[in-house]
């Protein structure tokens, strides 16, 4: 009986979604082809395994028998035997191992579209968090890998996932300078034009004592009047709307701005978009990925 530890060139370029063939030869070193004849029996039928032997990596698929002639300018032909076994690899590891936790790293990372914008540490830690775990688990896959030249499968789908964790640290940026020359300018109109008492045509609104946010928003700016008796000011608020031609003008002109002019001036929608626009590509990233390597 003879043990052989053989090794076997492998292309790693569809890893871990890769079969592979290994080849086995077997040849009489000192007798040629005069000599000694060598040929399977059977065909394939001629080898077998033991069905409790298996491998932690690999399936074997299926074995190929042939016989050819090699030739050797000094000592001339030889007859050789080929084994060529089809390995296909397991893929359970790799998804428990590489695929989920980077797939929930991509997922990790679109939560910050639903934290407040003005949650500043919390978005910026969620997207330091979600960009070093990727790193970690890019480097420990090549880390277990042979360092080879070109690209595997793996590596481009760690490093798309990769480019969706950093392009949401991204958004968060866009979204908050956005809201920051926002609230400037804001902040210099208000410094513009710091009252509008005197200015004529101002309308009186009655409001009771519960109104929104939006509704306090539109009443920025104006000047409350103090006419209202002491016991009628816990049911209702005075406010005196001065509104001029001009402002009136100008809202008009802002309401008839572009769709992508609204989007960058509401920083809001940004999030809003990027909760569809995030996980659709992400979906469709990994239909043709697992469409194409699997």
């Amino acid at each position: 009986r003879i043990t052989v530890t053989a090794m076997c060139n492998m292309d790693f370029s569809r890893f871990p979604l890769d079969s592979q063939t290994c080849s086995l030869e077997l040849e009489s070193y000192a007798y040629t082809d005069e000599d000694l004849m060598l040929y399977w029996k059977n065909g394939n039928e001629s080898l077998k395994t033991d069905e409790k032997i298996s491998l932690s990596q690999f399936l074997i698929q299926k074995f190929h028998t042939t016989s050819r002639l090699a030739f050797y300018s000094s000592t001339g032909w030889y007859n050789r035997l080929y084994i060529n076994f089809t390995l296909h690899r397991h893929i359970f590891f790799f998804l428990l191992q590489t695929y989920f936790p980077a797939t929930l790293m991509v997922m990790l990372s679109w939560v910050s579209f639903w934290i407040d914008r003005r949650a500043v540490p919390a978005r910026v830690s969620l997207g330091i968090t979600t960009v070093l775990t990727m790193s970690t688990i890019i480097t420990g896959v090549n880390a277990s890998m042979p360092r080879v030249s070109y690209i595997k499968a793996v590596d481009i789908y760690l490093w798309v996932s990769f480019v969706f964790v950093f392009l949401s640290v991204l958004e968060y940026a866009a979204v908050n300078y956005l809201t920051t020359v926002q609230e400037r300018k804001e902040r210099k109109l208000r410094e513009r034009f710091p009252c509008t008492c005197g200015i004529p045509h101002s309308k009186t609104m009655m409001l009771d004592g519960n109104y929104s946010e939006s509704d306090a928003n539109s009443l920025a700016g104006y000047t409350r009047n103090q006419m209202v008796p002491e016991e009628e000011k816990q049911e209702k608020i005075v406010v005196h709307l001065a509104m001029s031609n001009e402002s009136n003008l100008s809202r008009k002109r802002g309401l008839k701005g572009h769709v992508g002019l609204r989007i960058i001036q509401n920083t809001h929608a940004i999030d809003k978009y990027s909760r569809l626009i995030f996980p659709g590509t992400y979906i469709f990233f990994n239909l043709i990925y697992w469409s194409v390597f699997s």
